[in-house]
């Protein structure tokens, strides 16, 4: 009785001092990845934070105001990078191993950013494929490390200073000696000379996409009619257009916006100057962007510079699968995101000049 009643005392204290163990281990592990979220870049990075998403959401005169729904209650988190696994981690059997090859596979950029992986299928069919793509260079080529990982700082955008530090001029010396650089006087980017066109998708049925948890079939096929210049930071650059719908509600945000079909040849400048968009805008006239014909959606085709008021954009309902042009109730809100500005009287005034040779 003495040996059992001994036994059974030794056996509790064992197990009170292996349940504080486990508890003292398991805090120490909680404290050392609290520790890690610290001092890693990574947890700062707009992939792991998708801090984008939310602050174009609900900031910034956002999507929220029209849907009054918190984006904590979107499933929008659930696409961003939890963990280095995402893109470094490859399975073989029933083992897994952690290496460089795999995250620097295009193909794992490409399973998340599927516009960029749209726009290299689009401009392939129409001959306008990204310059640096059709030569066999792949995303890591440009976006190297801080762009990935982050550099430990919190940025709300990917437009923030510093939140995207690859730049054209890491590998291509701007050429004093060719006129269309001189003329612009450094007011223009790259982009706005090299980029072909702009890869979008328009109407984004938001109700629909609450309801079935998934875009597929809630929005028009992606498009590359024509390409947005809008104000970024005291330049010129391409800029893109997002239309929304939610319950008869309509939305549109523009932004900054690299579309990755960039040129070796610059556009000409008839392509921009004195052309038809600039024209009617010139004189306070309308651009139909996007109109529903004969049961498809007819987009304009060139460069528009971003005169918002000015620009129309078709919105379709959805009753089942059967598209339905939207009567408006009134103006759709407008957003400018990511530092997007409209184009001022002044400028349009310059671009309605036809340029001299």
């Amino acid at each position: 009785m003495k040996y059992s009643l001994k036994r059974t005392t030794i056996l509790a204290v064992t197990g009170v001092f292996l349940t504080v163990l486990f508890f003292v281990g398991f805090i120490a592990v909680d404290s050392a990845r609290a520790k890690e979220e610290e001092t890693c870049c990574f947890y700062n990075s707009l992939h792991h934070t998708g801090e984008g998403m939310r602050y174009w959401y609900e900031e910034q005169g956002g999507f929220k105001a029209v849907t009054g729904i918190p984006y904590e209650k979107l499933g929008c988190k659930s696409c961003h990078v939890k963990s280095c696994d995402q893109c470094h981690m490859e399975k073989k059997g029933k083992k897994c191993f952690y290496n460089l090859k795999k995250a620097a596979d295009s193909k794992t950029c490409l399973a998340c950013h599927s516009r960029e992986g749209t726009t290299f299928k689009i401009s392939k069919a129409k001959n306008t494929l990204d310059v640096h793509i059709a030569n066999g260079m792949g995303c890591v080529d440009c976006h190297k490390g801080n762009d990935v990982h982050g550099d430990g700082i919190f940025y709300r955008t990917m437009r923030d200073e510093g939140a995207v530090q690859a730049s054209c001029t890491d590998c291509h010396e701007v050429e004093g000696n060719i006129k269309a650089h001189t003329v612009h006087n450094n007011k223009l980017t790259c982009a706005s000379c090299h980029v072909a066109n702009t890869t979008s998708c328009l109407n984004c049925h938001f109700s629909k996409f609450l309801e079935q948890k998934k875009r597929a079939g809630n929005f028009f096929p992606p498009i590359q009619d024509w390409l947005i210049l809008v104000n970024y930071k005291g330049k010129v650059t391409t800029g893109n257009v997002q239309t929304l719908v939610y319950k008869g509600k309509t939305f549109i945000t523009y932004a900054p916006y690299f579309t990755h079909a960039v040129q070796k040849k610059a556009r000409a400048c008839p392509d921009c100057h004195a052309n038809e968009a600039v024209t009617r805008l010139n004189k306070g006239q309308k651009v139909v962007m996007a109109a529903y014909e004969n049961d498809r959606m007819i987009s304009f085709k060139g460069v528009v510079p971003l005169v918002p008021d000015l620009l129309v954009w078709q919105f379709m309902d959805k009753d089942g699968e059967q598209w339905i042009p939207l009567k408006s109730k009134g103006k759709p809100m407008i957003q400018y995101s990511c530092y997007a500005e409209p184009f001022t009287r002044e400028q349009l005034k310059k671009m309605a000049a036809a340029a001299k040779n």
